[in-house]
């Protein structure tokens, strides 16, 4: 026996023939039989409900049909209802199709079982979709009480934002039902109740774990989700740290790791006199959806960083700047990018500025490998250098600050000094960036000037010259000058210049002026004599070496002639080698223990021999 619920229709105009017999008019009631449904049976695409009754709707949602009643819907959907009085809609009838439905055909299975009584599980993983599909119905309380949208929000007002988990839970199913979630505001309500739980539990500690206990949760939500959140907890007086490190964490659980995947751009091999290098490819199978992707995630990350220096590490900026350059982003980026390295240059590493040079193409991402090309990257390091030089300026930093950065580069240019595409201009503008005070110490210089050498043996003397003047020789340690004095890469003319500033300081201290600062690869130190008696004893040893330095004053005038005779005689090879051998004799100096008149002798620690050998190098 059927059972019928008499429902009033709202918004719809009445009216009546001239016979007086009344049409249904839409502030009349409408009889709707109560169908029951005990269960729906699904045949391949298609949902049957079982009933007495048989159905007479076919209810399209993506591929699936939904064979039901057509009462029990209208009776709780307004959607429905007004497609019911309106026959002139031509979708509807014995088959409606439901076009961009939120949640998709599993929600409408769902939903179905609430239109014929059945209980209806809610839970964080369906509540979202469940609240924008009973929107999309129109199921308000105005056909029936407690109807699903008021059932849906009490839940997700009562139940989920009162939980970090479930409100997490329903951020992350949100992804999918833009616009919907959006506009019924069920993301702004999720973000600001995990704001609010994330400021509120970091106000009252103060340990840095305690802090970072909702890091991996935000983690793993949708970029423009995360966002939000972001400037959510920014709003709330977070700390600049706090916000930064949660950032870090998100891209390294998005983003992939562009120094493991660029490590092997380090290694230079000479295989039949061609460089040996690693070429990355990215996977054949990855789409340019995916780059776009990828590309957007880290545009987003850069427009939050907080911009508080040191709220991110440097090691952090310059993988993204990697990134952004392998994902094509905007240039106002990479350029924003490359001014918060310079500010905090001083604390990179070598491998950090070591970025490659690579170009996109249609078929992946790898290295420009084009004649001439340099493997890294050289324009991208100079203008961070100017960047950390406009930021010293400005904030008058100490000199430590570009010392530090002068090891950096020094070692940097050690690197890429294996390149045999680099030319001697970009060597010299790069070496040449930072001010003559900034190295206290040139040892690191002079090895990245010998590398290079060593990898560009066709260089002229001229170019050797040239490239050789970068460096002071007066800032090279004693064991700098040693190698030097031996190295036969090395220019005669930069050689004469590492023996005469070494005579140079030796003269300094026989006339008793302050030890001269010496430098090694480290850093420099200076030697003091810390008591009375070990002044006097230099003193002494400083007399017994002024005689040997004047002959040493002799030979290097005479070497100096040698060498402008050479030069003049445009090297022939012959009496190169014989004005060398020449030169070899004249100031070989001999050094031995001094008689102490009694026939025997005795060893002297002023008295020393320099033995001018050929030159040749120990690296």
């Amino acid at each position: 026996m059927k059972k019928y619920l008499q429902m009033a229709h709202p918004r719809s105009p009445g009216g009546s023939d001239a016979d007086g017999t009344d049409h249904l008019s839409y502030d009349q009631s409408i009889i709707i039989p109560n169908i029951a449904a005990d269960s729906f049976e699904r045949k391949q695409l298609s949902w049957f409900a079982t009933s007495q009754i048989p159905t007479d709707l076919a209810v399209q949602v993506q591929e699936v049909i939904f064979n039901v009643h057509k009462y029990p819907l209208v009776s709780k959907s307004g959607y429905i209802r007004q497609l019911e009085l309106q026959p002139s809609i031509s979708n509807f009838g014995h088959d409606l199709k439901l076009e961009n439905f939120p949640g998709g055909s599993e929600t409408f299975e769902m939903i179905l079982k609430f239109f014929y009584g059945l209980p209806v599980d809610l839970n964080p993983n369906n509540i979202a979709a469940l609240r924008c599909a009973s929107e999309y119905l129109e199921m308000t309380e105005e056909f029936e009480d407690g109807n699903l949208i008021a059932k849906t929000e009490a839940f997700l007002t009562f139940v989920v934002l009162a939980s970090w988990k479930d409100t997490i839970t329903v951020l992350k199913s949100c992804e999918t039902l833009s616009p919907w979630a959006e506009n019924l505001q069920i993301v702004r309500r999720c973000c600001d109740s995990i704001a609010y739980k994330v400021s509120r539990r970091n106000s009252s500690t103060e340990d840095v774990r305690e802090e970072s206990w909702w890091f991996g949760d935000v983690a793993t939500l949708h970029i423009d989700h995360f966002m939000r959140i972001m400037t959510a907890i920014r709003a709330k007086g977070t700390k600049a740290e706090i916000i930064g490190k949660c950032i870090m964490n998100y891209a390294d659980k998005l983003l992939p790791d562009m120094d493991e995947g660029l490590e092997g751009l380090r290694g230079y091999g000479f295989g039949k006199s061609e460089l040996q290098f690693s070429i990355l490819i990215k996977k054949e199978d990855e789409s340019a959806g995916q780059n776009k992707e990828q590309r957007t995630i880290i545009e987003s990350l850069v427009s939050i960083l907080p911009s508080q220096n040191g709220a991110v590490s440097c090691k952090f900026l310059m993988q993204m700047l990697k990134t952004a350059m392998v994902y094509s982003a905007s240039p106002a980026l990479i350029s924003d990018l490359e001014r918060r390295i310079g500010m905090m240059l001083e604390d990179a590493n070598v491998n950090d500025l070591l970025i490659p040079n690579y170009k996109i193409e249609d078929q992946g991402i790898m290295l420009n490998t084009s004649e001439q090309r340099t493997m890294h990257n050289i324009e991208v390091v100079q203008r961070i250098l100017d960047y950390f030089l406009i930021h010293e300026q400005q904030q008058q930093q100490q000199k430590i600050g570009k010392t530090n950065v002068s090891k950096l580069l020094d070692n940097y240019l050690a690197e890429i000094a294996k390149d045999p595409n680099l030319s001697i201009t970009k060597f010299q503008v790069l070496a040449e960036s930072l001010p003559q005070n900034a190295r206290s110490c040139d040892d690191g210089l002079y090895r990245a000037i010998d590398i290079y050498l060593k990898t560009h043996p066709s260089l002229s003397e001229h170019d050797r010259r040239r490239l050789c003047k970068i460096m002071n020789c007066e800032k090279l340690s004693f064991d700098a000058c040693m190698h030097a004095a031996q190295n036969d890469r090395l220019p005669l003319r930069t050689v004469v210049q590492v023996l005469f500033s070494e005579q140079a300081k030796m003269r300094m201290e026989m006339h008793g002026k302050e030890p001269v600062t010496r430098g090694d690869n480290s850093e420099q130190e200076e030697h003091r004599p810390s008591t009375n008696t070990e002044i006097k004893n230099l003193k002494s040893e400083l007399e017994n070496v002024k005689t040997k330095m004047t002959e040493l004053q002799n030979d290097y005038s005479e070497l100096q002639q040698e060498y402008e005779k050479i030069c003049s005689k445009h090297k022939n090879a012959l009496g190169w080698s014989l004005n060398w051998g020449k030169i070899k004799n004249s100031f070989h100096v001999k050094a031995e223990s001094d008689d102490n008149g009694d026939g025997q002798k005795r060893q002297n620690p002023g008295v020393f021999r320099l033995s001018f050998r050929r030159r040749r190098s120990v690296s």
